[in-house]
């Protein structure tokens, strides 16, 4: 909630969600780029009433504008759906490519965020835990604003959307459903999220949504000891975690571009083959799950 609180600019508010007239929503096509804004954010009811008893009104202010890359299987729909935050490196095309190809084949509509480019931002790995710093909430603003953007489409189950993100986009994943946080101001609700090596030390275990975790067991960028210490104090509210931490695996355990690993930031990446086969499969048997309801 902290970290909530800090992206609030004096008593002003992100607001606003761009059109989505930008995209043909009866042809869209294979990883077609998309624009969107960060979500609207309301005012809680504590924050309008101490506002009217300091006599200001709360003032809006644009929502960012996004790009995204939106990718759906053939077919009318209405398609569940998956919106993906990348870490803090950016948005990757290999990566893109693989998870939208994936995501489609197993009959989900995917919409890649892409928080940095439209900010004139290259990477944010060296600003603090995985990058974040004060970006962390504009980035859940993001998130939302994906899922407003895709409630709207006709080939779009609005009720069956999950939000996913790897490494500074599983931390945002896990702040964005954490009870108590951001998602008690949207009109529009995730169904499940998915953290691959998140920074479990920024969130409290209470989540909203069923909630899967990937981790590597030889983390040493975001230790899967914070993960364990967090399943430990949850206090049992919310909706159940899935803590998945995988032997011999290290940061970006699921990325076959560092095949043959290498140091960034001071911390050990490195691919590994089991660890990656695995998680995609837990990935694919927990959304499935999710959806079934």
């Amino acid at each position: 909630m902290k970290t909530f609180l800090r992206s609030l600019k004096g008593a002003a508010f992100v607001a606003g969600l761009w059109s989505v007239g930008c995209l043909d929503t009866t042809h869209a096509n294979a990883d077609e780029l998309v624009h969107f804004e960060s979500a609207v954010v309301k005012p809680t009811p504590f924050q309008e009433r101490i506002a009217q008893q300091n006599g200001r009104a709360l003032q809006a202010i644009p929502g960012t504008p996004l790009n995204g890359y939106l990718t759906r299987p053939p077919g009318e729909g209405p398609f569940p759906a998956v919106v993906v935050l990348h870490g803090c490196t950016g948005l990757f095309p290999d990566v893109r490519k693989t998870w939208s190809e994936r995501l489609s084949s197993w009959g989900y509509v995917a919409l890649f965020v892409d928080s940095f480019s439209t900010r004139g931002i290259r990477e944010t790995c060296d600003r603090g835990p995985l990058g974040h710093g004060s970006l962390l909430a504009d980035r859940v603003y993001d998130a939302y604003g994906a899922l407003d953007f895709l409630s709207r489409l006709r080939f779009v189950d609005p009720q069956r959307i999950a939000l996913a993100g790897s490494s500074a986009g599983g931390t945002t994943t896990l702040e964005a459903v954490q009870l108590g946080g951001a998602v008690q101001l949207m009109a529009h609700k995730f169904r499940a999220a998915i953290a691959y090596y998140p920074n479990c030390s920024a969130a409290n275990g209470d989540m909203t949504v069923p909630t899967l975790i990937l981790i590597g067991e030889l983390d040493d960028w975001t230790p899967a000891r914070k993960c364990r210490e967090m399943m430990a104090q949850r206090s049992g509210k919310g909706s159940a975690v899935q803590l998945d931490i995988f032997k011999s695996a290290r940061h970006a355990f699921a990325s076959p571009s560092l095949k043959t690993g290498t140091e960034e930031y001071g911390h050990r990446v490195e691919y590994n083959a089991a660890a990656a086969e695995k998680s995609v499969s837990d990935v694919h048997a927990f959304l499935k799950q999710a959806f079934s309801g």
